[in-house]
């Protein structure tokens, strides 16, 4: 009598989601599986032997990824990032200047409304004022995360500008523009570069 035996890797789905496939290059459905060796008898799983972790399997290409590609955001979530981004910086700076300045906070407000969030107004803005900067600034740093170098340099020229809507800038203003600097991932140097640009055109 002929038996066969061998192993078998057997997949079950413990998640599903959204991610941003590196294959496609685009927002897809995936599901999270585990997979699992098996000995098999007639190319039937039969015993579960070690198993073999997880993996990311997309569901529209069904390649399979390890799961630290879910760490890469989604364009959805980039889409969000970048306003909550504008509203953690127009607070901080403003906070560090006179918040109560009519023309500091509408142009805070133009700014957050550029970025897409149309629905923000001075009762939003209050609310932000009030929040934590270690929160601001983590805000900052998961959109800067993901910028290239100019968009960094224009985020920081929509603050600096903020900043100058009284026409000169004050020491906690410098002061704030440069942690904002650093939560994009700039050098101190460069945050001075963009400063001294804007700085130069408003004399």
């Amino acid at each position: 009598m002929l038996l066969i035996f061998g192993l078998s890797v057997v997949f079950r789905t413990v998640g599903e989601g959204v991610f941003h496939c590196p294959s496609c290059g685009g927002d897809r459905r995936f599901r999270r599986r585990l997979g699992r060796r098996f000995l098999s008898f007639f190319f039937v799983p039969v015993v579960p032997l070690g198993k073999l972790g997880e993996v990311v399997e997309c569901r529209s290409c069904r390649k399979r990824f390890a799961t630290s590609v879910l760490r890469q955001p989604t364009a959805a979530e980039m889409e969000a990032r970048l306003p909550a981004a504008m509203r953690a910086a127009v607070s901080l700076v403003l906070r560090a200047g006179d918040p109560a300045d009519t023309s500091a906070r509408v142009r805070a407000v133009d700014a957050v409304r550029r970025q897409g969030e149309e629905a923000y107004g001075p009762d939003e803005l209050a609310g932000d004022l009030d929040m934590r900067p270690s929160y601001l600034l983590e805000e900052i740093a998961k959109a800067g995360s993901q910028l290239a170098v100019e968009a960094k340099e224009w985020f920081l020229s929509e603050v600096v500008l903020l900043a100058l809507a009284d026409g000169r800038l004050s020491d906690p203003e410098r002061g704030e523009i440069q942690r904002v600097a650093r939560a994009l991932g700039m050098t101190y140097a460069h945050g001075i570069g963009v400063i001294a640009m804007h700085e130069g055109a408003n004399r």
